[in-house]
């Protein structure tokens, strides 16, 4: 399974966090997610690749800010 973490800048309470993993498990090969907004961490376990623009689009698309973690 692989593992991919963005920080996002935006989000500010439990509504933002379940907005973006609810958002993000729509996408086919994404298994699980994990938002936090007091860190700005969203981790994101794929079964199968998923290109990592689609989902910083996606994330993108809902106002939130994207950054890739080093």
């Amino acid at each position: 399974m692989k593992k991919i973490q963005l920080k996002v800048n935006g989000m500010v309470c439990n509504g933002c966090e379940d907005r973006v993993k609810n958002t993000l498990k729509n996408i086919d090969g994404i298994t699980k997610v994990n938002a936090n907004y007091k860190n700005g961490i969203v981790t994101i376990l794929l079964k199968k690749d998923v290109e990592k623009n689609i989902l910083i689009e996606t994330i993108k698309n809902l106002g939130y800010e994207v950054f890739e973690e080093d």
